[in-house]
């Protein structure tokens, strides 16, 4: 039980000079044999590839790290201020077109005569 590391093992060149086996040139192969390579592709998620590169260069990588955090919240803050849009033009329509309703039924004759002429007047102004 030596806690001494193993001795490195040296070798004898066909040129008669020493050296440490960890060190041999790799060995070359003929041209005319083909090498066979094995090559194993990892691919990240597509949205965050370029994000993912980007932030191992070092170059620029605080905006990316940005972009990809603050992204998806500014779409979502987007999305939301849409919704709340959509929603209130909504309700704007349907009371709108409550008032006018309400208008008509309460406003007996008098309403109805000045809902014609209101009508009459739109269809000659568009002549």
């Amino acid at each position: 039980m030596s806690i001494l590391p193993e001795p490195a093992s040296v070798v004898r060149l066909p040129d008669g000079t020493y050296t440490y086996a960890d060190q041999l040139p790799v060995m070359q192969y003929p041209s005319g044999v083909p090498q066979v390579v094995h090559q194993h592709i990892h691919q990240a998620p597509p949205d965050r590839t370029l994000q993912r590169v980007a932030l191992g260069s070092g170059v620029g990588a605080g905006a990316v790290a940005a972009g990809v955090y603050f992204g998806p919240l500014l779409v979502g803050a987007l999305t939301a201020i849409a919704a709340n849009l959509a929603l209130l033009a909504f309700l704007a329509a349907v009371l709108a077109w409550g008032v006018v309703t309400v208008v008509r039924s309460i406003g007996g004759p008098d309403g109805k005569a000045a809902a014609k002429t209101l009508a009459k007047t739109r269809k000659r102004g568009r002549r």
